[in-house]
């Protein structure tokens, strides 16, 4: 193999690991981002407490993530460049001694927080519902930057709405991002048009996704004073009854009721649609019945937003296409195994088999 062909041979192997996984959002879009920037990524580990995710995971990416990340050592889990977790949005209890680490004890974000602390992956991204920055009145958030202070890591949240990165869902959810090193970040805007209902919604359903006489009709009738739409749209029952309707869904639910979201007041979401919703490809398979997947998808993240953020992850990294410069050195030397660069001592090059 000359020169040349070495050169054109060289991979990057970014390796991540994927806690509280759920149906494998964040795996997706790091997969997207790395085929967008000619990388490889490669799933270290990933976990899911739930026994039908698992399932539904393996399904998808021929692996089988482990279990309760509770009983998992942190010493046991693979070395990684990027941690991802959406984990859950568990009660907090803290009661506000100021105590950082030791305050976290108890909570899932702890896992996390250990798992920093043993492995210390150079980035991570974490995902929680939009009531967790004011959940007791700041106090939780508060705690759980200063942690990852403590842990050595530069970091920074924002609410980010899957609404304004192209998908027809308004899901607002906070996003917490953090390097070892101070690296120069930058959120992303959005402002990416949103794909119209009519092309996610399927033509044709079963009746068994249609609600029933009496639902349709107490709809019907709450909307029957409101202006009416040419276009599909999503109708949204709040917790005081009230019915709206949208050119969008509103975010979807783990434990919302079956009549919560209604397309066009008549019938639920498909399993197909729901995936759609979140961004989901549709190659993506789901296994097991209608109530598990309301609530996997009720649970995922949206691939696009979480792939937008992950672009400016990369970015802010400088991952990305091998310099011109570094790659002639590779060719001279042959050095085809070796860590990349002292700021980025994580990337792996190998030389692919022709």
């Amino acid at each position: 193999m000359n020169a040349a062909q070495k050169s054109n041979s060289l991979v990057r192997a970014i390796r991540f690991v994927d806690l509280f996984c759920g149906l494998g959002g964040f795996r997706l879009a790091i997969e997207q981002v790395c085929a967008e920037q000619k990388l490889t990524s490669v799933c270290a580990f990933s976990s899911d407490i739930d026994a039908d995710v698992r399932r539904v995971y393996a399904a998808n990416f021929g692996e089988e993530p482990s279990g309760d990340i509770t009983q998992i050592a942190a010493e046991d889990i693979p070395e990684h460049d990027i941690l991802f977790a959406g984990f859950p949005c568990q009660p907090f209890s803290i009661c506000g001694d100021g105590k950082g680490f030791d305050d976290m004890r108890g909570t899932l974000f702890f896992d996390i927080a250990r798992i920093l602390k043993t492995k210390k992956p150079q980035v991570f991204v974490l995902e929680n519902v939009k009531q967790l920055r004011g959940h007791d009145g700041g106090k939780t958030l508060s705690r759980i930057m200063q942690t990852l202070r403590e842990l050595d890591y530069h970091a920074d949240y924002r609410v980010l709405n899957a609404l304004e990165f192209g998908v027809p869902q308004k899901r607002e959810r906070i996003f917490i991002v953090g390097f070892r090193d101070p690296k120069k970040f930058i959120w992303p805007q959005g402002g990416v048009p949103m794909k119209p209902l009519a092309e996610i919604l399927e033509n044709e359903v079963p009746d068994f996704y249609v609600a029933s006489d009496k639902i349709r009709d107490n709809r019907k009738a709450s909307r029957s004073n409101k202006p009416q739409h040419a276009e599909p749209t999503i109708w949204h029952e709040n917790k005081s009854g009230n019915i709206s309707a949208y050119p969008y869904s509103c975010a979807l639910r783990a434990g919302a009721s079956y009549n919560y979201l209604l397309v066009d007041g008549e019938r639920r979401l498909t399993e197909r649609e729901m995936l759609r919703l979140q961004g989901f490809p549709d190659s993506y398979r789901f296994v097991g019945g209608y109530q598990a997947a309301r609530k996997q998808a009720g649970n995922s993240v949206a691939v696009p937003c979480v792939a937008a953020v992950v672009r400016e992850v990369f970015a802010a990294m400088n991952w990305g296409e091998m310099p011109k410069t570094q790659a002639v050195n590779l060719e001279m030397t042959g050095q085809y195994t070796l860590g990349f660069a002292q700021d980025m001592p994580a990337y792996q090059i190998k030389e692919v088999a022709k």
